[in-house]
């Protein structure tokens, strides 16, 4: 069965000259390519910041084996430096989509986790059990739960102090603003909390957010979270949930994460990115985004 796809590349030295190899990895698959395209993402003073390099094509590959088969022939055959996506033209060309996100690590650059525990004295402790767990050598519920309990004690005041280090992601504004002004729906659930998610999903106007909720009796974090954890199982049922809830189909939804507990969302999405990702997410992860900005997914679904 011939499917339209497109050949994504990006990175930040990106020229049709250094695509050969991923030309060659088409031609030998029998794709038929059909246009290209390249363009460049900048910052407000105009320096360049990326590059990237679009080849739509068809080829027979209407299955999910198939597809994976492709994908893996042009990501080997990307130079060193540049990252390809292969993405159904349906996804791209998809009148409304999805993009639901993770949160540390991919929306913002920090670990919340462990900047709360730097305030107890903990943060290197936190930091490798977080490690493992992204790695996914821990289960997620129990390694969060052994990890918010260093928090015992602290003030709350210590929430508002956190929240002021977080910093997005390098594009992750431009990416949130541009699907929403295309008509789009964005989304994002994560494994930290609440407290510190809520103010950012206000500012980026996100249309569904979830985290887990630290519990605080009188002034003071009591090392707990309430109710049940958003684990990787929760992901994905929010992404399911929130894409119905829509109107969009799956396959016309993109999931970003970098961790072992997002690989459910990754699989269950129309296109599953790998952003900075533990090696484990990055191996069985649609494509991957193996530079600090986020909105190269924008390039990714054509948004």
């Amino acid at each position: 069965m011939t499917s339209n796809l497109a050949a994504v590349s990006y990175g930040v030295n990106v020229n049709p000259e250094s695509l050969d190899e991923v030309r060659k990895a088409l031609a030998a698959f029998g794709a038929t390519v059909w246009s290209e395209s390249s363009t460049s993402s900048t910052t407000q003073s105009g320096d360049a910041r990326y590059e990237v390099h679009t080849i739509s094509f068809s080829a027979e590959a209407g299955t999910a084996e198939t597809l994976g088969t492709l994908r893996r022939l042009v990501s080997d055959a990307a130079p060193a430096g540049i990252d390809v996506a292969v993405v159904p033209a349906a996804l791209r060309e998809a009148g409304r989509k999805l993009l639901i996100m993770d949160v540390d690590s991919t929306l913002i650059q920090q670990e919340v986790i462990e900047l709360l525990a730097a305030h107890a004295g903990k943060r290197d402790e936190v930091a490798a059990v977080t490690e493992a767990a992204m790695r996914g050598e821990l289960d997620f519920a129990q390694s969060l739960h052994a990890r918010v309990a260093v928090l015992a004690g602290l003030p709350a005041a210590v929430v508002d102090s956190v929240r002021d280090e977080v910093r997005l992601s390098l594009g992750a504004a431009e990416l949130v603003a541009a699907f929403k002004a295309a008509g789009h729906v964005v989304a994002v659930v994560s494994g930290g909390f609440n407290q510190i998610l809520g103010p950012i999903a206000g500012d980026l106007a996100l249309d569904h957010w979830i985290a887990n909720e630290l519990e605080i009796v009188d002034g003071a974090l009591t090392g707990k979270v309430l109710g049940a954890v958003i684990d990787r199982a929760a992901k994905e049922k929010y992404l399911r949930e929130w894409s119905a809830a829509a109107g969009i189909p799956l396959e016309h939804t993109i999931a970003v994460g970098d961790g072992a507990n997002d690989l459910d969302m990754l699989g269950a999405a129309g296109i599953g990115v790998a952003f900075n990702a533990k090696p484990a997410v990055r191996a069985v992860a649609d494509a991957a985004v193996n530079m600090p900005y986020l909105d190269a997914v924008r390039h990714i679904a054509n948004v």
